[in-house]
């Protein structure tokens, strides 16, 4: 091995950490959040934990998208290398779900620079006839931390406390920074853009309104209510500023430009309802397990496992696949396996056996784990050095967005239904067994708690749970038959590599 390909291999491999700790990450945080409710309380703002830090990733996926095409991609992975590791320090300091989700804010901001920078650093160092395989490592990348954060998360929560979930993010995001930092050379050529703030405030901006829309309404406040129209009408009137203001920009946040691109458009809105749907199931199928089956954070991690052992195995398969097949023609796959998956899952009940879940998992794995890899490579394959950055950060940007959405929309149904099955359940029995508590995880999702409840009592509430929870798979196919009807509009493009060449952008 030469000089240059052991820093290279250096890079790579700071870059691996960099993604696999950014993604690791949310799988940790789910695994361990019936027990983090459980401790700090708070069922009902236990999807801010989530979609906190998927709000501030999102807003920073576009700007350091932008920035990293005008400025370079190092310092900006490294900026977000330490600003996520600093959140993760301070997670592990919450006393509070405020300030639990405060803190995922901070990590968040410091994703956001992460994954897309990443992606697009790969393609700037790699031929043509590289880049698929690189891009299905990349992609497995995430599948694999679906696959070490349940099983660490629920180890630590389980063992030592659930704070050091967080911050065994530390020592490989120094590893991470060390690697990059030190051999990772770019090229010093860049071009001098405008930064879009009004777009990327206005977007934003209209996001944070609709989520808290969705969060509040029929809670805290009436959908009728003041607030709550008030906060629809923020969304509206932000979205079309934000309409307005991109297509006067000199050099948009998000360029409609690209869109233009029927390869970009089409994989960049498969990844939005990809995002939302693959949440549902990541986030609800830990509660499912432990809440419904009863146990600890490890049994609603193993749970996980096979699920994400699948994603990680089509994750590659499909990187290696874009130069035999149309990106299109992978993504069709892809999109069958997912959907079946989660029909299945909408089929769940209290008696469905553990193996048939874990089989409903593999499945979902499978369909989802070409995504990871297929979806990032098609959205930059027509695009040169100067806009990788800022078509790999949009791409990233709308599945965010899908995931962010997703999970509000999919919590408000959740808990919605949860609550109306438990007024059905108990409408007929006295007052003495509807106490305060049935509405707070503790009362299901804390093993102790759950002992102390009459088992009829108990059953009446896991019922109500596993009701609410498969509802929500249901709704959660209306995204994932979206996304494999848009699949078709991916065209024939795939990546073609020049014979005899290590280099030049493939067509």
């Amino acid at each position: 091995m030469t000089s240059k390909d052991s820093k290279l291999g250096f890079v790579v491999a700071g870059l691996l950490l960099g993604i696999l700790m950014a993604s690791m990450d949310n799988t940790i945080v789910v695994t361990a959040m019936g027990t983090i409710v459980g401790d700090l309380g708070g069922l009902e703002s236990f999807v801010w934990v989530v979609s906190a830090y998927m709000v501030a990733e999102m807003a920073g996926m576009p700007i350091f998208g932008k920035l990293s095409d005008m400025y370079g991609r190092k310092r900006f992975f490294i900026f977000g290398l330490i600003f996520f590791m600093l959140g993760s320090a301070l997670c592990g300091t919450a006393e509070t779900i405020t300030q639990l989700s405060i803190y995922r804010a901070i990590q968040g901001i410091g994703g956001g620079a992460l994954v897309p920078i990443a992606f697009t650093i790969v393609f700037d160092i790699f031929p043509p006839e590289k880049r698929g395989k690189m891009g299905g490592l990349f992609g497995a990348v995430f599948g694999l931390s679906s696959i070490f954060g349940p099983l660490l998360g629920a180890y630590i929560t389980d063992y030592i406390s659930w704070h050091w979930v967080f911050y065994i993010n530390l020592p490989l995001g120094l590893l991470s920074l060390i690697f990059v930092s030190i051999y990772y050379k770019e090229s010093r050529t860049h071009i001098e853009q405008k930064i879009d703030w009004a777009g990327a405030f206005t977007l934003v901006g209209a996001v944070v309104c609709l989520m808290f829309a969705l969060e509040l309404g029929g809670q805290k406040y009436e959908w009728s209510s003041t607030p709550i129209i008030s906060l629809i009408s923020g969304f509206a009137l932000l979205m079309i500023a934000f309409l307005i203001v991109e297509t006067k920009a000199s050099s948009p946040i998000i360029s409609f430009a690209m869109f233009k691109n029927r390869l970009f458009a089409g994989s960049t809105i498969v990844a939005l309802f990809y995002g939302a749907a693959f949440m549902a199931s990541t986030v609800y199928i830990p509660i499912f397990v432990q809440g419904v089956y009863g146990g600890t954070a490890t049994n609603s991690g193993l749970i996980l496992l096979p699920m994400m052992l699948g994603s990680v195995v089509t994750a590659q398969v499909g990187g290696i696949l874009t130069t035999k097949m149309s990106y299109r023609n992978i993504m069709v796959l892809s999109g069958i396996i997912f959907l079946i998956g989660m029909i299945l899952l909408s089929t769940l009940t209290p008696e469905t056996s553990r193996w048939l879940l874990t089989l409903y998992m593999i499945i979902v794995g499978f369909g989802v784990g070409f995504s990871f890899s297929v979806l990032s490579m098609a959205a930059i394959h027509n695009f040169g050095m100067e806009q990788r950055g800022s078509a790999t950060s949009t791409s990233n940007f709308i599945r965010s967005l899908g995931m962010t959405i997703g999970i509000s929309i999919f919590g408000t149904i959740q808990r919605s239904g949860f609550t109306d099955q438990l007024t059905k359940a108990f409408s007929g029995m006295g007052s003495m067994f509807i106490g305060k508590e049935m509405g707070d995880a503790r009362s299901i999702l804390s093993e102790s708690a759950r002992d102390s409840i009459p088992q009829a009592v108990l059953t009446k509430i896991t019922d109500a749970l596993s009701i609410s929870i498969v509802h929500t798979f249901m709704w959660a196919l209306v995204p994932a038959g979206l996304a494999f009807l848009f699949v078709f509009m991916m065209g024939s493009d795939r990546m073609k590599i020049a014979k005899g060449t290590s280099t030049g952008k493939s067509a």
